[in-house]
């Protein structure tokens, strides 16, 4: 018997390798010594005194499912890399470098080669570099045409500039960063409103969204790394990315003993798909803000002095900002 005959063709692996080389080629930064088809993947750290490395991990979720359905494979290594460095970029690090997993019942280079397209459009969305990954063929764990996703990424920040939480105090103003959609928490939730609730297509034509259902739903996740970046100039003192949990679990997450965040709603825009998604599904209000992000994908916590100049430069980098809340006594939690 041949390994081929199993399930599993080496060659085929090899040639979604080779069509992934020049994809990857574009991402490369100057710090990487060897890329996409060794071993491992090499990076020269350079120009820090007192460096350290910041990681994170992350998947995309049912949010595959969509992409499934929709026969559409080029945006969720977006949302891959968003869920990555946007976790990265809250401690006040710089992504540096990516690696992805991508495993499957049945290799389809074609198909593979959309998602890592997307992977690498991510990566130079956030300035780092795509240098290596694991194509796992794994015949009867899978589906038919299914895979899985998972991204780890690696930055890096001189000690003294992390962001220390610990200055957030009473008064302090949140600054909300819009988001692009639901990016990629709740999807379960979603599938569960619209396909088995109502048994709606991904090619349902939704007007209040002026587009098909799928496509909605497929909208990639923000990269905030450019938007954070430009604030750099200015005291930024606790960043919350708001993915799985919502406001109501994320903020917290960065709040110490004595103070809540108060979440003034209306303050900014709720994107239709939200409401969309309440109103189908009876969802009660908490439980959307536990949720999803509600049109925000990411809250800056600043000085109020520094407000009018945080939203000025967010403004000339092209990010939508609001006002969204302040810091208040209390026991850790938001106040909606």
């Amino acid at each position: 018997m041949k390994y081929k005959e199993a399930g599993v063709n080496i060659d085929e692996g090899n040639r979604l390798v080779e069509m992934i080389k020049p994809i990857a080629r574009e991402t490369l930064t100057e710090g990487v010594l060897e890329g996409i088809g060794g071993f491992a993947a090499l990076y020269k750290i350079k120009n820090y005194k007192n460096p350290v490395l910041v990681s994170s991990t992350d998947g995309v979720g049912t949010k595959l499912k969509i992409a499934f359905m929709m026969d559409k494979h080029d945006t969720v290594g977006i949302d891959l890399v968003a869920m990555c460095v946007n976790d990265i970029i809250v401690t006040g690090a710089k992504p540096l470098f990516f690696l992805d997993y991508f495993a499957t019942g049945k290799l389809e280079s074609d198909k593979a080669a959309q998602v890592i397209k997307g992977i690498a459009e991510g990566c130079k969305m956030a300035g780092c570099a795509l240098i290596g990954g694991e194509t796992a063929e794994l015949p009867g764990f899978y589906k038919e045409g299914e895979y899985d996703l998972a991204g780890f990424c690696v930055g890096i920040a001189e000690k003294e500039e992390l962001i220390d939480t610990r200055a957030i105090k009473e008064g302090d103003t949140i600054i909300g960063l819009s988001s692009s959609g639901i990016h990629s928490n709740g999807y379960s939730l979603v599938r569960k409103v619209f396909f088995e609730k109502y048994n709606f297509s991904v090619g349902t034509f939704v007007p209040d969204l002026g587009m098909n259902l799928g496509e909605a739903l497929l909208t990639p996740t923000k990269i905030y790394v450019k938007s954070i970046e430009a604030l750099k100039g200015l005291k930024i003192k606790g960043m919350a990315h708001i993915t799985g949990g919502g406001f109501i679990d994320n903020i917290p997450r960065i709040l110490r003993g004595g103070i809540s965040a108060k979440i003034n709603k209306g303050s900014w825009e709720i994107p239709v798909i939200f409401n969309t998604i309440q109103k189908l599904g009876d969802i009660e209000e908490k439980e959307m803000y536990r949720t999803f992000n509600m049109g925000i994908g990411m809250a800056v916590i600043i000085d109020p002095k520094d407000v009018e100049e945080a939203l000025e430069i967010l403004k000339q980098v092209g990010e939508k900002a609001y006002v969204i809340g302040e810091i208040v006594n209390g026991e850790g939690g938001v106040i909606l």
